[in-house]
């Protein structure tokens, strides 16, 4: 049985009241925070083409440009949802056609549906997230070259299955975070070619019968390309998918490190001091120093993280076309995604900047738990000819006598040390060369291949990955020096058809 006092308060027509507070009203709102600009540059960009195309004629371009420019200075956020208007576009071309007469503001929108124009607005909103990411990645970059630069000598424990392992150094492990840290950015780069491309002149998703110039209205936006097939320009979703998994992929291996940080300024490991600018104190415990900057940028990870797989759940088994739910539920979520990660990436920009590392404590910790005892193995093998099956026996029969008698490594007498050798094969070490074996860095010095932690090679791996960087620093200004042009371009061109129209 139906609720007469509910069914009456929803209307008669669509929309229903429950549909506009639920729905059309957020979507709106949505619209407006995150697409009113990149509206008006189509509008722009698609009349400055019928113009130099003459599907309008001079005056009708004017006009039409001039009433754009009047309604583009409307601070979008004082709009609020109208229910006469279903969105953003149509209380926009209301307030134009208000300026400049319906009619001529229909024929803003002569060759173009919503369809292009709305997967175009996507894009462009997007590209400028993207963008942002990676200009914040690249001074966490930085950062971290400054750091292994710093550190490229600094003994600390390595882990494996979260137990010590072997020696390595702060440099090297930071090297590690920035090669997969520089492989994310890459992916960035991928993701913002697939998006920087125009749809526009797909139309509904068949072109248009008149004689339109899609390659200028794609450089008059900044579009590097065409989404050349028509019905891939409205139906394809995978410039999403690609943006969506890039950020996701930057935020899970970044999510990795940054719970390691957390350990790493813990009191038990206390090797990473955070600055005071990114701790709190506690409330009741005057003796905590709380790394929040970090905890909230794990969080923030995850929740960045948590938006872009929205957004790929909402593309998976959509059908191939226009359809609302990719559009206008989902961008949001991508929006979101990319925020939250720029939130992460500099909010660990400043921490790592800033950080001290206690060098002495990272040595201390690295002479304990047996993590050199992998250099008695090698040795025995390398430089005393014992089968290296036989001689990793006896380096964990070795570290298995320290652990039964809780000593450490430098803590075993040199003769029991022999002792056992001597038990097994008839070979003994000298006391340098156990003294080398029980040396953290000796350990470290010794690791010279290409890509292992000796100084020398993290410092010249660094110097590879500041040539790297730079290239990428180039490349971001490069573009955006291009789009910058792109948009003067466009300005002067709106400029140009405007120019001595009186209406």
């Amino acid at each position: 049985m139906q609720n007469k006092d509910f069914v009456q308060s929803e209307g008669t027509a669509f929309p229903g009241k429950t549909y506009v507070d639920h729905l059309l009203r957020p979507v709106f709102n949505d619209q407006r925070d995150y697409l009113f600009k990149q509206m008006f540059n189509i509008h722009r960009a698609h009349v400055v083409m019928l113009a130099e195309q003459a599907i309008l004629d001079k005056k009708e371009a004017g006009v039409i440009l001039q009433g754009v420019e009047e309604v583009a200075k409307t601070d979008y956020r004082t709009l609020q949802y109208d229910p006469q208007f279903e969105d953003l576009f149509f209380m926009m071309e209301h307030k134009i056609s208000e300026v400049i007469g319906p009619d001529l503001a229909g024929k803003m929108h002569i060759a173009r549906s919503r369809n292009d124009m709305g997967v175009a607005m996507y894009r462009l909103a997007l590209r400028e997230h993207i963008l942002t990411l990676m200009k914040s990645s690249m001074l966490l970059a930085d950062a971290l070259l400054e750091q292994i630069n710093e550190h490229a000598e600094t003994v600390i424990t390595a882990y494996t299955h979260t137990q010590p392992a072997q020696p390595t150094t702060f440099g090297h492990y930071l090297t590690a975070i920035l090669d997969v840290f520089l492989r994310d950015i890459n992916r960035l780069w991928s993701a913002y070619e697939t998006v920087n491309r125009s749809p526009m002149g797909a139309a509904a998703l068949s072109t248009t019968s008149f004689p339109i110039n899609r390659k200028r209205v794609c450089d008059l936006l900044g579009f590097s390309k065409l989404v050349e097939n028509s019905y891939d320009a409205i139906a394809g979703a995978d410039y999403l998918v690609e943006s969506a998994t890039a950020v996701l992929s930057m935020m899970v291996n970044c999510g990795r490190w940054i719970q390691d940080f957390l350990q790493l300024v813990t009191r038990e490991y206390n090797i990473i001091k955070v600055a005071d600018p990114y701790v709190q104190i506690s409330s009741i415990m005057p003796q905590k120093r709380n790394p929040v900057s970090i905890e909230h940028s794990r969080s923030l990870a995850s929740s960045s993280a948590g938006e872009a797989l929205a957004a790929i759940q909402m593309i998976h088994n959509t059908p191939f076309g226009d359809i609302v739910d990719t559009e206008d539920d989902l961008q949001p979520h991508l929006y979101r995604s990319y925020e939250k990660a720029n939130r992460v990436i500099r909010l660990m920009h400043a921490v790592i900047r800033t950080m001290e590392v206690d060098k002495q404590r990272a040595l201390n910790q690295a002479k304990t738990s047996c993590i050199t005892i992998t250099e008695l193995a090698d040795v025995l093998a390398r430089d005393k000819n014992v089968p290296f099956r036989l001689a990793h026996q006896i380096a964990s029969s070795i570290a298995k006598k320290c652990s039964q008698e809780k000593l450490e490594l430098n803590e075993i007498p040199f003769r029991t040390v022999n002792e056992e050798i001597i038990k097994r094969c008839n070979v003994s070490l000298s006391q340098e060369e156990w003294n080398n074996i029980i040396c953290p860095i000796e350990f470290i010095k010794r690791r010279n291949i290409q890509g292992g932690p000796n100084p020398d090679e993290v410092n010249r791996m660094a110097k590879e990955r500041r040539n790297f960087l730079s290239q990428l620093e180039t490349q971001l200004t490069d573009e955006k020096n291009r789009l910058s042009s792109a948009n003067q371009k466009l300005q002067e061109a709106v400029e140009k058809w405007m120019a001595d129209i009186k209406y």
